[in-house]
């Protein structure tokens, strides 16, 4: 029998029509859901509140400011944060169950928790970053912060965490087409973070870094053992690694391209 925990699950979302009810219907133990939507047009809200959580708009920040701001939303302190395409697995429910009033209680900060990715509709076996990557995923709001990166944000926060056992699942990109779109509009705010910072481009380091990147994935991180699967996510991180550094270059040397480019993922659906 599941019991209600004081805490607050969050969901961040634009347009998860498809997806955001089997993760909402995951945590069937958080006290409150809370989904912050940043203007879907599909019925992304509609079937949000259909499966229990309070919904409100926010236009897209940035994922760490995003993060934040549906910190300061939420009823309870303690706070789980998954995205849509995530969600808990029976057995990891169980353990939070079990686990988590007794952290509650305490003055830890947060829990680690291990995710597996489903990558082309099925579950990557050797992979390394898609099998148990740790995650800070649950979190007092008080005790920790999630960085003000664009993209690539990480929670911040002092002392161990404990590391639950059991994974949840992220069903990583129905398709290579719209895996694409994400690296696009993760090196475009990555790009941005990088101008903010004044970082140099140094264009001569990027065929480099595409071929070390693959090496990494494909061969140390044991991608290769997810055979044709594990060539195509090692090679799309390789790719991703060296378009971010041309596209920053592109942004330093024709800076209307900026305005243009996000003028092009807005159409897309994106926000940059």
């Amino acid at each position: 029998m599941t019991h209600p925990l004081p805490l607050t699950l969050v969901v961040m979302t634009r347009n998860e029509a498809a997806k955001i009810a089997r993760c909402l219907d995951s945590v069937p133990f958080a006290a409150e859901k809370l989904v912050v939507d940043s203007g879907s047009t599909d019925d992304t809200v509609a079937i949000a509140q259909a499966h229990g959580a309070r919904t409100l708009h926010q236009d897209w920040l940035g994922f760490g400011p995003q993060r934040n701001f549906a910190a300061t939303q939420c009823s309870h302190p303690w706070i789980l944060m998954l995205d849509a395409d995530e969600y808990l697995t029976p057995a990891l429910i169980e353990e939070l169950q079990l686990r988590l009033p007794a952290l509650m209680q305490s003055d830890g900060a947060a829990a680690i928790l291990r995710r597996h990715l489903i990558y082309m509709g099925r579950p990557m076996r050797w992979y390394r970053p898609a099998v148990g990557e740790k995650m800070a995923r649950f979190y007092h709001r008080e005790r920790a912060r999630w960085s003000d990166a664009r993209v690539h944000e990480s929670l911040k926060f002092q002392g161990a965490a404990p590391t639950m056992k059991a994974p949840f699942l992220h069903d990583n990109n129905p398709s290579l087409a719209e895996k694409q779109l994400k690296v696009l509009l993760y090196a475009e705010l990555k790009c941005r973070d990088w101008l903010d910072k004044d970082k140099p481009a140094r264009m001569w380091q990027t065929p480099f870094v595409f071929a070390l990147a693959f090496i990494k994935d494909y061969l140390l991180r044991l991608g290769f053992l997810d055979g044709w699967r594990g060539y195509a996510i090692s090679q799309t991180a390789a790719s991703y690694a060296a378009y971010k550094r041309m596209r920053y270059y592109e942004m330093r040397q024709n800076p209307p391209s900026r305005d243009t480019a996000a003028n092009a993922l807005t159409r897309a659906g994106l926000d940059p």
